[in-house]
This record gives structure tokens, C-alpha cells and sequence, in this order.
């Protein structure tokens, strides 16, 4: 039999290596990033165009590289970060792999412009799918500017798999946040299509955090500070007040490395159990330093992931330490033993000898005596009852009882003996009588199909009426929050929304839907945006879907809303009216039958 297993080609297994670390333009923007961190550039310049498929550039005024160095980067496992197997224990940079740019190259365009700063010249090369096609000396100044063109031009399979631009937009601006967080000494900036989306000055962490996600995040950020043998836990949580139904502001750290890591988030839920509101998740900024050796981040291609020695150590630390700085800054409750001064001795009675008490008893009072004095006395409050019974006779006959006796049918006489033919059972289920049986309506999904083809009716024929504000409502959201309710502005202002301001991290809202109350407008939005984050919509059709769904849930009668009569009856023709009653926008049964036939096997 003939040999069949032969060595892979360079330029097939760096397609494969790229498969793993190169998942979007993201990820080429976290490597690239990460490369200028780690030649300890003091300003680093991001620029996008049509969400990275066109073009990604990097610019930064680090170290740079020598000729040598700047042909040597784009081998396979080449790096300066390590020497030996022992040093992947004692990691303090970002990038260690050197499969990176050897990744990049074999799927994109890249021009490579380098210089150190005590030679005169640096060296510009030009790569296509890992060939080097030209290699040149350059005039430019100190650090290194890199060009990435035409990502996927020869793997159409993946490039097909990309999303829409405003969703890889989305996951470009999470890893610029990352970096950004995590080297508040270092300045960024970063341009989309030839506008800056951010310009963030050399800063502490906190005005880094606040630059990134607004001014108003400053006022919601309680201080979190730790130092142990183990860890040292160092950042910021927000207050439980302002917890979010998405998990969007959860930042952990380790080592200015951004991680994720659900068993350490679940120390973060332990320590603000009692203070959320169930579905609530909080948000955190927390940089963790433990030693290098303790931890092993080469487990996962993206360098997310880290394994921990004392994992639970460090649960038990950041737990108890998120929970002290709650209790340090009066957001969670402590008991006060403190002495109420009141309850004191004064000072006047200091000297003076207790007396007892004097009891006065009226030895002649009898009482079984009815002399007229006791019922003059009494009179007044037996005048009360006079003509009681009577009442209660009277009243008697409109007082309803839970349960009572029923003779014969209860489907014939319900609707006689109380003139309703609907009821709600523990403020969740509509329950109508039908000819044939029940007919049982689950409330909440009912009220979302009846406002989903409502809404999208409305987008569609651009008809809904808006209530306008006395005074316009001005809500704070971080810049890419913004940027995607800009994306989403027209179908808004169709279900009734009047946008007065929508720049930078502000909203003004000066008319609302008539349906949406304004105290309701804010966790509207914000569940909005998650639900747009986490389904990440395409543009047309199913942009207006995914809005009309998000609106619905937002605004139907909760589950444990009691409903009257009207008001059951009112939602009950509201869905029959809809053109599919049975099911709701996600698709869950909305109502189910049981007929007498049904019943009675139940009971054979």
C-alpha cells in the first residue's frame, strides 16, 4: 500500500491556523491591537471602512522592527515574546503564539510599514495570500502602520459567513473596548467610515470607563479594592439600581487581559444576591493581578479563557470583597449597633431614688349592679349598632363566597349567577366558557401577539399615532448603543417615537407610542438593545421583525397583572382578531382548548 500521509503545505496550514484565530474582522483587529500594546505604543489609531471587509489599519508609535524583523513576523510561530516552554508561565504580554500576523496574511492583503527610531529609513512590505510581493524601504516615522485589505478573498466559504455590517461594526467596537479598558495609559482612537467613533485620551480607569459609556456611568460606579497574597482584585461594579437585563457592562480582567470566565461571574451574582431584581444581571469594570505562574491562558486560540490554580480562592476573594465595597458605600443593607441616645437616663435623674408605682382601686364598684350612671355611659356606644341585623340581612345578599355549592352544571349557570363568562386564574391564565368546553389564553403572550402585528403594522404602513412629552426626555447610553438606535431611527419613529436629539452618548425623546408610559421608556430601549445584540438582525424585513418583537414583550400586561372583566374580555377580541391568534411572536402557544369530551376521560 502506497503512502498516503504527507506534510500539509505552509500556505494550507496557515488557512487552517487562521480558521482558528481569525474568526471576523474583530479578531483581526484584537491581534493587530494587541501587537501595538505589546511594543508599548503610547497611541494607538484604528481605521475601518465598510466593517472590515474592505479595510482594517492599525497604527501605532511603539518600538517598530528592524528589516529582518518585519520580514521574520509574517513566518509561522515566529514571536519575540518567549524562548522556552517555561516561559508560557511567566506570560506578561499579549500576544506569545506568533500566529497572528502569519494568520492574517494568508487570508487578506497586507502592507506592513515599519521603523525603529534610531534608523533613518523603514521598511514597507506588500503580502497576498502569505507571498511576499514586494519589499522596500520607506520614509515614515517611529512604530509600525499596518494595512489589512480584502479579508477572506480567497476562502469565499467564510467571508459568505459573515454578517451585516452593523453587526461586525458591533463586535469590532466590543474588542476596541477590551483593549481600551484594560490600558487606560495608552490613548485610542478609532474612525468608521471616516467618522471617529472614539477619541480617548491618556487617562485613570475610571475616566476611561466613563469616556467609553458616558458621563452618566460615573454616578453608578461604587469602587472595588482587595489586595491579598493570592489576588488583587482592583475596580468598579455599578450599583444595583442601574442593573440591566443584558449582560452588556461585564468586564472582567486578569492580568490587563480580558477574560471570560462564568464561573467568577457567578461570585459577582452571589455577591449582589438580595439587592437585583430576579433576570437582572449586574455590570462590572474588575481587573484581577495574580502571580503568571499561578495561571495558564494557552488553552484557548483566542486567549479568552484561563485556568486557574486556586480558583476557588479567588471566588471566595472577589466575592467577599465586591460585598464589602456594597457595604462600605451604603448600597447594601448592615445592621446599626449603634445606642440610641434616647433611650438614656438624663442626667437630672442621675442621683434620684426609683418610687413605686401607686395603684388606686374603687373597692365599692360593683359590676353587676345596672344603676342608671353605667348605662348613661354606655349608651352612646350602643347607639352603634342599632338597626345591625337588619343591615347585615340587607348586606348578606351581595356577599360573594370563594366557594359555594352548584347545582347542576357550572357552564350553565356561571354566566346566569354572575354575568361574566371569563375569569383570570392566579393573575397569569384568561379562562373563557365556550359552547364546548374552556378555553384558556396565557395573558402575556396573548397582549405580545396582539402588539407585535400592531407594531409592525405601523412600521410597514408608517400610521402610529404618538403622544407628545410636556418636557422631552433625556436618557444617557454609550456611543455604540447609540449608533445602533441611529440604525434603527425610521422603524422607531414609525411605532410612534419623536427623536428631538440623538448625538454622541445623549437621547432626547420628545414624543413616545401611545401604549408606552414614560417612566417605561428607558428598560423599552434597553431591552430593545439586547434583544438587537443578541439576535443580531440583517437589515430589512427581519429588522422590523426582531423590533416589533422586542416592543411587544417589552409592553404587554405582565404575568400576575390583574385584569377586570372589560379589560379580559377586550384582549380576548383584540387576538381573535389577529390574523394568527394561536401562537405568539416567538412562536409559543398562546391559548389552549379543553373540550367536555377531554375532561370527562380524565375523570373515566
Amino acid at each position: 500500500m502506497a503512502d498516503i500521509i504527507q506534510l500539509l503545505p505552509d500556505h494550507v496550514a496557515n488557512q487552517i491556523a487562521a480558521g482558528e484565530v481569525i474568526q471576523r474582522p474583530a479578531s483581526v483587529i484584537k491581534e493587530l491591537m494587541e501587537n501595538s500594546i505589546d511594543a508599548k505604543a503610547s497611541s494607538i489609531k484604528v481605521v475601518v471602512k465598510d466593517a472590515g471587509k474592505t479595510i482594517i489599519q492599525v497604527i501605532d508609535d511603539g518600538l517598530g522592527m528592524s528589516t529582518t524583523d518585519a520580514r521574520l513576523c509574517f513566518e509561522r510561530h515566529a514571536t519575540s515574546k518567549i524562548r522556552t516552554a517555561d516561559d508560557l508561565f511567566n506570560i506578561h504580554t499579549k500576544g506569545f503564539r506568533g500566529e497572528a500576523l502569519a494568520s492574517i496574511a494568508a487570508i487578506s492583503h497586507v502592507e506592513l510599514k515599519t521603523k525603529i527610531e534610531s534608523l533613518e529609513l523603514g521598511t514597507q512590505i506588500y503580502i497576498e495570500g502569505s507571498k511576499v510581493i514586494s519589499q522596500e524601504a520607506a520614509v515614515m516615522p517611529k512604530g509600525t502602520t499596518i494595512s489589512v485589505k480584502n479579508l477572506f478573498y480567497n476562502i469565499p466559504a467564510r467571508r459568505n459567513f459573515l454578517k451585516s455590517n452593523t453587526v461586525e461594526t458591533r463586535h469590532i467596537i466590543d474588542e476596541f473596548h477590551r483593549l481600551a479598558l484594560a490600558h487606560p495609559q495608552i490613548a485610542f482612537t478609532m474612525l468608521n467610515n471616516g467618522s471617529t467613533v472614539f477619541n480617548l485620551p491618556t487617562t485613570s480607569k475610571r475616566q476611561r470607563i466613563v469616556n467609553i459609556f458616558g458621563a452618566k456611568t460615573n454616578e453608578k460606579l461604587v469602587p472595588v479594592i482587595e489586595e491579598t497574597d493570592i489576588v488583587k482584585v482592583e475596580g468598579f461594579v455599578i450599583k444595583p439600581q442601574f442593573a440591566k437585563k443584558s449582560k452588556g457592562e461585564q468586564f472582567f480582567f486578569v492580568n490587563n487581559r480580558f477574560i471570560k470566565s462564568p464561573y467568577l461571574n457567578h461570585a459577582i451574582l452571589s455577591a449582589f444576591e438580595g439587592l437585583m431584581k430576579e433576570g437582572m444581571h449586574p455590570g462590572y469594570f474588575l481587573f484581577l493581578e495574580v502571580d503568571t505562574k499561578s495561571i495558564d491562558i494557552n488553552i484557548h486560540p483566542t486567549k479568552t479563557e484561563i485556568k486557574f490554580d486556586d480558583e476557588h480562592s479567588i471566588y471566595a476573594m472577589l466575592r467577599s470583597s465586591i460585598k464589602h465595597s456594597l457595604g462600605q458605600f451604603s448600597i447594601a443593607p448592615v445592621l446599626d449597633f449603634k445606642k440610641n441616645s434616647e433611650l438614656d437616663t438624663p442626667y437630672a435623674y442621675n442621683k434620684k431614688n426609683p418610687v413605686s408605682p401607686t395603684i388606686e382601686v374603687d373597692r365599692n364598684f360593683n359590676p353587676f349592679m345596672r344603676d342608671t350612671p353605667v348605662r348613661s355611659k354606655t349608651a352612646s356606644w350602643e347607639a352603634m349598632y342599632v338597626g345591625l341585623k337588619q343591615d347585615e340581612a340587607q348586606s348578606g345578599k351581595h356577599i360573594e363566597f370563594e366557594s359555594k355549592e352548584v347545582n347542576g352544571s357550572l357552564n350553565d349557570t356561571y354566566e346566569e349567577e354572575t354575568g361574566q363568562t371569563t375569569f383570570q386564574l392566579q393573575n397569569k391564565y384568561i379562562i373563557s366558557l365556550i359552547k364546548n368546553g374552556i378555553l384558556v389564553i396565557h395573558q402575556n403572550l396573548a397582549h405580545q401577539r396582539v402588539l407585535y402585528e400592531e407594531i409592525l403594522k405601523n412600521i410597514t404602513l408608517q400610521e402610529a399615532v404618538s403622544q407628545q412629552l410636556l418636557f422631552p426626555l433625556k436618557l444617557q447610553f454609550s456611543k455604540p448603543d447609540i449608533e445602533i438606535i441611529k440604525s434603527i431611527q425610521e422603524q422607531l419613529e414609525h411605532t410612534g417615537f419623536v427623536f428631538s436629539t440623538l448625538k454622541d452618548d445623549t437621547l432626547e425623546i420628545s414624543g413616545i407610542p401611545v401604549a408606552v408610559l414614560e417612566s417605561d421608556i428607558k428598560n423599552v430601549l434597553e431591552q430593545l438593545l439586547a434583544d438587537i445584540k443578541g439576535e443580531v438582525p440583517d437589515a430589512g424585513f427581519s429588522q422590523n421583525d426582531l423590533l416589533a418583537k422586542s416592543l411587544a414583550k417589552s409592553l404587554a400586561v405582565k404575568v400576575g397583572t390583574s385584569l377586570n372583566k372589560e379589560e379580559q374580555e377586550h384582549l380576548i377580541h383584540q387576538l381573535f382578531a389577529c390574523k394568527e391568534p394561536a401562537v405568539s411572536p416567538n412562536n409559543k402557544p398562546v391559548l389552549i382548548t379543553l373540550d367536555v369530551a377531554g375532561i370527562d376521560k380524565k375523570f373515566m
